[in-house]
């Protein structure tokens, strides 16, 4: 697999959908970004707050942005706070450091986009998400476990 479809992505926001509701996650935005940072897909659901759309974009971009998840970036940003300004203002603000934001891999290990979810804590939306990837069969690489 080389590219990541809509119906990857669709199939992608419904697994971590299925997620949140096995776990009774609050209500959850999912986005599914493919590997030049495109959005795909995505899906909000019923009570799902003002920005959680921009903030689950935040998050998969991050990830595609530099090539590593947002639990990683989220630790760049507590270390290295400088260099996370800066990335947001070369991205626009686009990137949001928090956990929830994971790479989409193939069985070879190459990245086909990143899923990024928003709703619950940080840790639930990343689990969300991870659960997701592994559900259609492919590699979630968050930076580090959850």
């Amino acid at each position: 697999m080389s590219a990541l479809t809509l119906k990857l992505a669709t199939q992608l926001a419904s697994q971590a959908l299925t997620a949140g509701r096995t776990i009774s996650a609050a209500p959850l935005t999912i986005a599914v970004l493919d590997s030049g940072g495109h959005l795909v897909t995505l899906q909000r659901e019923d009570g799902a707050s003002l920005l959680r759309p921009q903030i689950a974009i935040g998050k998969a971009w991050g990830a595609i942005a530099l090539g590593k998840g947002s639990r990683l970036l989220a630790l760049d940003a507590q270390q290295r706070p400088a260099f996370i300004a800066a990335l947001n203002s070369l991205g626009q603000g686009s990137v949001v450091p928090a956990p929830g934001g994971v790479l989409i891999r193939d069985q070879a290990g190459a990245v086909l986009g990143a899923i990024g979810i928003s709703g619950d804590t940080s840790d639930i939306d990343e689990q969300c998400a991870i659960t997701a990837i592994e559900g259609v069969g492919l590699l979630a690489d968050a930076g580090v476990s959850a």
